[in-house]
């Protein structure tokens, strides 16, 4: 028993360990495109070879417009698989760090069946539309961390660097204090004492939970279907989640792509796995002969009844790519109107709280001055 304990302490932790390390240095430490710079290689392709320039001599051109860098090794790579005689989309998809399966099988779609530069453009007008859905996103959220920050700062101050100046002339007067003004000094004594260490372990517990949300998928699941009932916060991330499947699936569907290809592309490319397993489960029903409408409305719950029946007249009708591109400009639209909507709901709520902390931090200061002070007589 001895031997097998000192056997996996040796062996097997040791690997353990260098594996996990190899893993994350590796998806740190390799190049990447970022959404921005997608977008600007799809453009900049699309103008070139519209223009007449070569597909290999375009990409020269993008390489020399490159900053010195990981981008420039990038390009030496797409360069040397092009001129030895690679489709672009294969050498793209040798690394999934630079582009999705979604823009590969567009550019793929576009190489096979000769409108490389119109695709390049509709991959660069949606990357587009994902960064400026992204980026409202991301805003609605920066004011309330920021207002946030800020009242947590200065309740911080006051309880841990301001009221200790004060709290030995309450204590020295052995007269009874008000109950905020108790708590007030706990609080304060606690966050002097433990307040570091518990900042460190709150930090702990925050990287410990990223790490077991990349490493265990049940945690991952769990996550991502707790986000879609969270008050307000869940509304946005189904709109969001509802746009980026209807714009991927059209543009796919715009570009020739079979329907149950797309579905599966669209799976691969969305974060959310709860909104990934729907997908999965849609392209298994389409290839067992159900349409896109049957499968979206075996999940009531998930999908709206709007996009269920919408999808349904674009089958009839055979117009499905428009009518997925009509229902993400409808969702883009909600996200936008949701955004706007918890800026102007967060901003009173978090000043009505900030005035409250500080508020009260203030009484309970006063309050024992002023009763203190009653208690003087002038001799």
């Amino acid at each position: 028993m001895n031997n097998y304990y000192l056997f996996v302490r040796e062996k097997i932790v040791p690997l353990m360990e260098l594996s996990f390390i190899r893993k994350y240095a590796q998806v740190l430490f390799t190049p990447r495109f970022s959404l921005k710079d997608q977008i600007f290689f799809a453009k900049r392709l699309s103008f070139l070879i519209h223009a007449g320039v070569p597909l290999l001599e375009s990409l020269s051109l993008i390489r020399i417009q490159t900053k010195a860098g990981p981008g420039r090794k990038i390009f030496d790579q797409l360069i040397a698989d092009v001129s030895a005689g690679q489709y672009l989309s294969t050498s793209l998809a040798r690394s999934n760090n630079l582009f999705g399966d979604f823009a590969i099988n567009i550019i793929r779609v576009g190489e096979t069946s000769g409108i490389l530069t119109q695709n390049l453009k509709y991959l660069a007008d949606e990357l587009e539309k994902r960064r400026t859905l992204r980026n409202k996103v991301l805003g609605a959220l920066i004011y309330p961390a920021f207002i946030t920050s800020a009242t947590l700062g200065v309740t911080g101050l006051l309880t841990v660097y301001i009221f200790p100046k004060i709290m030995p002339i309450f204590v020295s007067l052995h007269v009874p204090l008000p109950f905020t003004t108790r708590v007030l000094i706990a609080i304060s004594e606690f966050l002097r004492s433990w307040g570091i260490l518990s900042f460190l372990i709150l930090i702990a517990i925050g990287i410990t939970f990223f790490i077991l949300r990349a490493q265990y998928p049940i945690v991952r699941l769990k996550t991502d279907k707790g986000l879609l009932y969270v008050p307000f916060a869940g509304k946005i991330s189904r709109s969001y989640n509802y746009a980026n499947f209807c714009r991927t699936l059209g543009l796919m569907l715009r570009s020739g792509v079979p329907i149950a290809i797309a579905i599966g592309i669209t799976a691969e490319t969305t974060p959310n796995r709860i909104f990934r397993g729907a997908y999965t489960a849609v392209a298994d029903g389409l290839l067992r002969g159900e349409t896109l409408s049957q499968g979206l409305g075996r999940m009531p719950t998930l999908f709206p009844d709007m996009l269920t029946h919408m999808c349904a007249v674009g089958e009839k009708t055979g117009s499905l790519s428009q009518t997925l591109v009509y229902l993400a400009e409808l969702y883009e639209a909600e996200i936008e109107d949701l955004t706007k909507n918890l800026s102007s709901s967060i901003e009173p709520i978090l000043m009505l709280v900030m005035g409250l902390l500080v508020g009260l931090i203030a009484v309970s200061v006063i309050t024992p001055i002023y009763a203190i002070t009653q208690h003087l007589s002038p001799r």
